[in-house]
């Protein structure tokens, strides 16, 4: 319930309209035993079951972390991947470039040139990171310093997410979509790393954050810091952001009995989660 009523508190600083009037008596009982606010939302909510819109399969539940990953602020040695800030066009045209056309047309290239923030000596890592939506990096300095920030999400092209994980099972390429299985096939396959990267169009944008507080995670679309383990990613038209939510699972990897909170959008056309 601590950590539950944290990430409640969180949420607390930008409410919706809906549970906004709640906020002040989430903040009053922040000291309150687990027995007092677990008898409060019983006497003040109201649970709703959330069911499947068009079938009676059982849901999927995903994760996503903060990588942690090296990197340069130059070009310079094995650190040549860069990752990128929104180009100035962004929102002129949509969607944006795809991937393969950034790393092959001129005109996508000169629009990325010089929003560069750092490079990256690994294309799967950089790709990991973006499909995390953000992530704490450790940046070398020319001057060789070193210290670490947070990449967030800072917007995307606007083509449609496609699982180099999938594409390659669909190939019979690899048994599981499982990072290590992706990067043994890589390693198995360098001439081929370049298409398996193409197969998903979507490219992620970020932004330099500081990093003050290591406990911290990135910001959601709700506009507040996640917790671990008790932020989720819901349909904002579905899910006001900020509701609590019964998270119950019983799947064949997990079992999961948790009170979580609705902090992050989650684009169910594309099935990616926008931090």
């Amino acid at each position: 319930m601590g950590e539950a009523w944290s990430a409640w508190l969180r949420s607390c600083e930008r409410p919706g309209p809906a549970l906004a009037p709640l906020c002040v008596e989430v903040r009053r009982l922040s000291p309150a035993t687990e027995e007092d606010k677990r008898s409060w939302m019983m006497a003040r909510l109201q649970p709703y079951r959330v069911d499947p819109l068009y079938s009676n399969e059982p849901g999927l539940l995903t994760g996503y972390y903060e990588p942690v990953v090296e990197a340069a602020r130059v070009p310079g040695g094995a650190f040549q991947v860069p990752l990128y800030q929104p180009p100035a066009n962004l929102g002129k045209r949509k969607p944006w470039f795809s991937r393969q056309e950034i790393d092959t047309l001129p005109e996508a290239q000169a629009a990325l040139r010089g929003r560069e923030i750092v490079y990256l000596s690994d294309a799967v890592a950089a790709l990991n990171l973006q499909i995390q939506g953000s992530g704490r990096i450790r940046v070398t300095e020319p001057d060789g310093r070193q210290h670490m920030v947070r990449l967030a999400y800072a917007g995307s092209n606007d083509q449609p997410y496609r699982s180099v994980g999938r594409w390659l099972a669909e190939q019979g390429a690899v048994r599981d979509a499982s990072w290590p299985s992706i990067r043994t096939w890589v390693a198995q396959n360098p001439g081929r790393m370049q298409q398996m990267l193409w197969s998903n169009p979507r490219v992620v944008f970020f932004r330099e954050e500081p990093l003050p507080d290591t406990e911290a995670g990135p910001r959601g679309a709700q506009g507040v810091p996640l917790t671990p383990g008790r932020s989720i990613a819901v349909d904002p038209g579905s899910i006001p952001y900020g509701t609590p939510v019964w998270l119950a699972s019983n799947g064949s990897q997990a079992r999961l009995q948790k009170l979580v909170l609705a902090q992050c959008r989650r684009l169910l056309a594309q099935g990616r989660q926008v931090k």
